[in-house]
């Protein structure tokens, strides 16, 4: 399996609650820009999940619009909270797809992608909107290929 880690895009300071934060509209303008990265180097995902918070799910679903994927599915599991083994552990549901994109949150995907390299944690910094690419990733089990990593700066 290939594994597409994308953090959410830039989101409001304050809302009424934490799960509430909307995108600004430079979040937008960078998961439009994120989307459009994916499809132009061929790294549509075949399956997209994505964070129940509203700052995840937009994310997602412009992604998804500006690279032509199906619309997202929202997984409670990949909330704020989320722990690398439990990640591995529900993506064995989709071992069927050969690539899956994860929209959600730091540090949970600072851990992950540092468990997943046998790094420690606090030595992969992930910013907003950035990508994280990696293959030859086989759920539950820990490891993985780093392929790329790129901000959405350089997209």
């Amino acid at each position: 399996m290939e594994l597409l880690l994308i953090r959410h895009a830039t989101a409001e300071s304050s809302a009424a609650s934490d799960f509430e934060r909307a995108l600004t509209d430079v979040g937008s303008s960078q998961a439009e820009k994120v989307g459009r990265f994916l499809k132009q180097s061929n790294l549509v995902p075949d399956v997209t999940l994505a964070s129940p918070l509203v700052r995840a799910r937009q994310t997602a679903e412009i992604i998804c619009s500006s690279a032509g994927a199906e619309s997202p599915l929202i997984e409670p599991w990949l909330a704020c909270g989320m722990r690398p083994a439990s990640a591995m552990q529900e993506l064995t549901a989709y071992d069927q797809f050969h690539r899956v994109a994860l929209v959600g949150h730091n540090p949970d995907f600072e851990y992950l992608a540092a468990w997943l390299l046998g790094a420690q944690s606090g030595e992969i910094h992930v910013r907003k909107a950035s990508l994280i690419y990696f293959s030859r990733l086989t759920p539950p089990s820990q490891g993985a290929c780093l392929e790329m990593m790129l901000p959405v700066s350089v997209m």
